[in-house]
């Protein structure tokens, strides 16, 4: 049973305490998986594909018959319902979208900025019984109003060597290029070195396991990656006018996600506290993934009794969630006094769940405490951006004295002499 705390009785390490595992198993092995593809190309990846996923391959592209099957096999309604998802995760991204900018002065300089989108991306997604097709619309979408010109997927297959429909379903809603059968370390590493038959990538965005956060970890600075993600984390502020069912089922709605996922509620109720701890209960033995759920609630659920509201926000600025839920009166009040959260959702009749999948900002989200300095997934994590600057003859005339002042001062003679043997010409 999730426990009930007092914030004035907590101390500081107790409300921001969050799972913790031992990765250092899991990360010899990676670097031996990294290792191992990019000195052996397909022939590692085929290999770990029969090892890990039991099945063998002859190809690790799917084919468009693969995809045209997808749409033809997958519910029109679940297609209607992605292409929607898609339209109004495209409006909320489009505006994000950068633009170049010149500053022109009198005097014979001009500054800029230059916006270039990265050339290719790489997008990773889970596959089995975390098949998440709502991913691929949510990292795919933002790379292409980017103007990213080449977007691919890794994705492992299951045992007969398909990929889930409704990914494939999802790439082609998103304009994905091409698809690849590989999960795990070993599709990073891919995306990474490049093999045979995949082309290396500027950047790894999207959600794995373990072993692929540990991978993408390691490859980072040869690539850029989106952000290592940890387990999924809900934080709900409720008052005691709010239904305790909604916020049990909204705690869970992050809780199935994984054993290590956080749930938490703050309130300044303590009857809706305790009648939480026990809907929580009701719903747990009926939730079709309770072992998850419990697990996740009994280890890392807390819920926390602080005096106001203002209070719990508090106490949520310090603890930085990836979902943060303002269930009260008057939510569009407390706006302005949210520091750090992936993302907001206001009022009663705005689960998280409408963020996962529909309403259009992105649900990749930064976890473990990084919303302190970090963002959601964007538009702008697929572009770059480039200075630019322009002098005249005579605009560097008038200031060039100053900069071999500067650079003789920081003991650079060669930067001084830069500018030195222009100004004697």
């Amino acid at each position: 049973m999730i426990k009930i705390y007092y914030a004035d009785s907590l101390e500081k390490e107790d409300i921001l305490s969050r799972s913790i595992s031992d990765n250092s198993a899991i990360e010899t092995t990676v670097q031996a998986i990294l290792d191992d593809v990019k000195t052996n190309g397909d022939a590692a990846l085929l290999a770990y594909t029969e090892k890990f996923d039991g099945v063998k391959l002859q190809s690790l592209t799917v084919s468009k018959d693969e995809i045209d099957h997808a749409l033809s096999i997958t519910d029109p309604y679940l297609i209607d319902t992605m292409k929607m998802a898609a339209e109004r995760i495209k409006k909320f991204h489009a505006a994000q979208c950068e633009n170049d900018y010149i500053i022109n002065q009198d005097n014979g300089i001009v500054l800029g900025q230059k916006i270039t989108p990265i050339a290719r991306v790489g997008l990773y997604v889970p596959g089995g019984t975390a098949s998440y097709p709502s991913s691929v619309l949510m990292n795919a979408i933002p790379a292409k109003l980017a103007g990213v010109k080449n977007i691919c997927i890794t994705t492992p297959p299951s045992k007969d060597g398909s990929i889930a429909a409704p990914i494939l379903v999802a790439a082609s809603i998103a304009g994905v290029d091409i698809i690849y059968k590989v999960g795990g370390a070993q599709a990073v590493a891919a995306l990474t070195y490049g093999t045979e038959s995949i082309t290396p990538v500027d950047k790894i965005v999207g959600p794995g396991n373990a072993y692929v956060a540990a991978a993408k970890r390691r490859v980072f600075g040869i690539v850029d990656i989106d952000m290592v993600a940890g387990p999924s984390e809900i934080l709900v502020i409720a008052d005691e006018n709010c239904n305790p069912s909604y916020v049990a089922a909204d705690m869970l709605s992050q809780a199935e996600h994984d054993r290590l996922a956080q749930a938490i509620l703050i309130t300044n109720s303590e009857a809706l506290a305790k009648a939480v701890q026990q809907e929580l209960e009701v719903q747990i033995e009926a939730a079709p993934r309770r072992d998850i759920c419990r697990v996740s609630i009994d280890n890392y659920g807390k819920i926390i009794i602080a005096d106001s509201i203002d209070k719990a926000i508090e106490i949520s600025n310090m603890i930085a969630p990836e979902h943060l839920e303002i269930c009260v009166d008057e939510p569009f009040r407390y706006l302005n006094a949210i520091k750090n959260a992936g993302s907001i959702f206001l009022g009663r009749n705005v689960p998280e769940a409408l963020g996962d999948y529909f309403a259009g900002p992105n649900h990749t989200l930064p976890t473990n405490g990084t919303a302190r300095f970090s963002s959601p997934l964007g538009v702008y994590d697929f572009q770059k951006r480039s200075s630019f600057i322009y002098y005249s003859d005579e605009a560097l005339k008038e200031v060039g004295d100053r900069i071999v002042n500067f650079a003789e001062h920081e003991g650079l003679y060669a930067h001084a002499n830069s500018v030195q043997i222009r100004l004697n010409k």
